[in-house]
């Protein structure tokens, strides 16, 4: 089983079935087997786990998943092409695995996952295509599943973006909603040529720890908490007061830089050096003048 994570083995694979790769599906299978180790050591998946592999493709990270588990755990894997459905039955016959054939985004995971459950605690692993990663990530992220953690490997840009901190270019609306829920690391890079075929850019594995509770004071309101966060980044280059301004915040400029400054926050600031807790604060400090 050890062909899956080789080039000759993929290419065996996809002949022996009559695969073919479908690029608007974002299709690239790995053929790296040091990546697929960070990848199993970075979602820290151990004998009785119960996972949920998202896009397993034609298993090779789905053949380590089950190594991993061991007779007490279970792999639920869900995947999109129909086409794979029957290919990961035949090739894991017998296995702790279960194919649900489907858009992760419309299923009903709790469903799917509930008969392995026994107060376990769920692992995600997922390598995801591109133009569905952060859908994805945000549903998971948003949903009332017990998930323990998040490994994923995704656009190297994406990965960065999650993992930023303040006042880098990458910080912005995705990293504040990310870490909102979770807090997170790069575990490995990874470049094109670890996949066949090739993808456009440069991938990255990143692991999301869920968090117990959101990092701010319980008396912050979520939905208002984004939207000043999204309005701070809709034109990044704005000072926040002339950006929360733009947005119809507070009661003009000056009431602006008032909330801010009870926040020990500067008037020429911009919402890209503030982290999770100050927006907390600047968000619970509008609410006052509004």
């Amino acid at each position: 089983m050890k062909e899956l994570i080789t080039h000759a083995g993929v290419k065996n694979v996809i002949s022996r079935y009559g695969l073919s790769p479908k690029k608007k599906l974002g299709q690239h299978f790995l053929v790296d087997g040091h990546v697929l180790e960070k990848i199993l050591n970075a979602a820290n998946v151990g004998e009785g786990d119960l996972v949920l592999e998202v896009g397993p493709g034609i298993g090779a990270l789905t053949q380590g998943l089950i190594e991993r588990v061991g007779d007490t755990g279970h792999v639920v894997a869900v995947e999109l092409d129909k086409q794979l459905v029957p290919i990961l039955e035949d090739l894991f016959r017998g296995k702790n695995l279960t194919v649900v054939q489907g858009d992760v985004l419309r299923l009903d995971l709790e469903s799917a996952l509930t008969p392995f459950l026994n107060e376990k605690r769920i692992k995600v692993v997922a390598n995801l295509p591109y133009y569905i990663t952060t859908p994805v990530i945000l549903s998971l992220l948003e949903n009332t599943l017990p998930i323990e953690s998040i490994t994923v490997m995704i656009q190297k840009e994406v990965a960065q973006r999650m993992a930023a901190k303040p006042g880098t270019k990458e910080y912005g609306s995705l990293t504040l909603a990310v870490q909102y829920y979770a807090t997170v690391y790069v575990a490995a890079n990874v470049p094109v040529h670890c996949f066949v075929p090739r993808p456009a850019v440069d991938s990255a594995v990143a692991h999301l720890q869920i968090l117990e509770k959101p990092p701010i004071p319980e008396e912050t309101d979520r939905e208002k908490l984004f939207k000043v966060i999204h309005a701070s980044f809709q034109q990044r280059r704005k000072t926040l007061v002339n950006a929360l301004d733009s947005a119809g915040f507070g009661n003009g400029k000056d009431t602006l830089q008032a909330a801010l400054e009870s926040c020990n926050l500067s008037p020429q600031v911009r919402g890209e050096t503030l982290n999770i807790l100050q927006f907390a604060a600047l968000t619970r400090a509008l609410e006052a003048i509004q």
